[in-house]
């Protein structure tokens, strides 16, 4: 078990960050270990942007160029790969073609204008969130961006559970769907939410991300029948910028 656990810590970084972690063995059941451990790599993610987010405010620059630093870390460190799930769950969904053809329309490797569209539109919601919060100070900012990180990756979670399926026999989302048992899933989430502690608005934050999260997840299985890498992705997002907006409106 214990060795499980170690695998899965070091897929969820490499599948879900840009660094490169040596896997021993991938499986199923590492996979499932590492799907669970997916807010883990929010911690991680929240830390690095916390840290570029105050260390700019602290240097004097705007609310919104930090801001932009900020998201910008996150991106570089995830090598955008969620925000290309997203255009591409956009470019799938918007066709209003079939579930196989929208499948076709998301594995072709150029974007889209529904995918363009939507990309822009979550990055500015993201920014503008982090601005927001920022000139309320850098303790609020910080803490809603680990909000937003975390709950998205914590979406991730559940999508893996045996409540979803795979919209294709193949791929990321074939080989992770379903592998999360959802005791697994709902102790993690009894962590996430035992911040709620100390800070009630971290829960309203992450409470507003998975259940945006979870809209669009029934919404794409209902066109899709399941999940895949780029859904995945565009979850990730959807959840951290349905975050953010809730922490700046509290």
């Amino acid at each position: 078990m214990l060795r499980d656990c170690a695998d899965g810590l070091r897929m969820a970084l490499g599948t879900l960050t840009a660094i490169p972690v040596p896997v021993s063995r991938v499986d199923r059941r590492v996979a499932g270990w590492a799907m669970a451990a997916a807010p883990l790599v929010g911690v991680l993610l929240a830390a690095v942007s916390g840290a570029v987010l105050a260390g700019a405010l602290w240097a004097g620059v705007s609310p919104l160029l930090a801001a932009v630093a900020a998201v910008g870390a996150v991106a570089l460190l995830t090598r955008g790969l969620h925000w290309d799930g997203l255009a591409d769950v956009a470019d799938g969904l918007g066709s209003g073609a079939d579930a196989d053809r929208a499948l076709a329309v998301m594995k072709r490797s150029d974007i889209g204008p529904f995918g363009v569209i939507t990309l822009v539109f979550v990055v500015l919601l993201q920014v503008a969130a982090v601005a927001a919060l920022a000139e309320e100070g850098t303790g609020a900012a910080v803490a809603g961006l680990a909000a937003a990180l975390v709950s998205g990756r914590l979406a991730v979670t559940w999508a893996c559970t045996r409540l979803v399926g795979a919209a294709r026999p193949e791929g990321l989302g074939a080989f992770v769907s379903g592998t999360v048992p959802y005791p697994a899933a709902a102790a993690v989430t009894g962590v996430v939410l035992a911040v709620g502690l100390v800070e009630w608005t971290w829960c309203a934050a992450v409470a507003a991300g998975l259940v945006v999260a979870g809209g669009v997840l029934v919404w794409v299985c209902r066109r899709l029948g399941g999940i895949t890498g780029d859904v995945l992705g565009a979850l990730v997002e959807s959840a951290a910028g349905a975050a953010l907006v809730t922490a700046a409106a509290l």
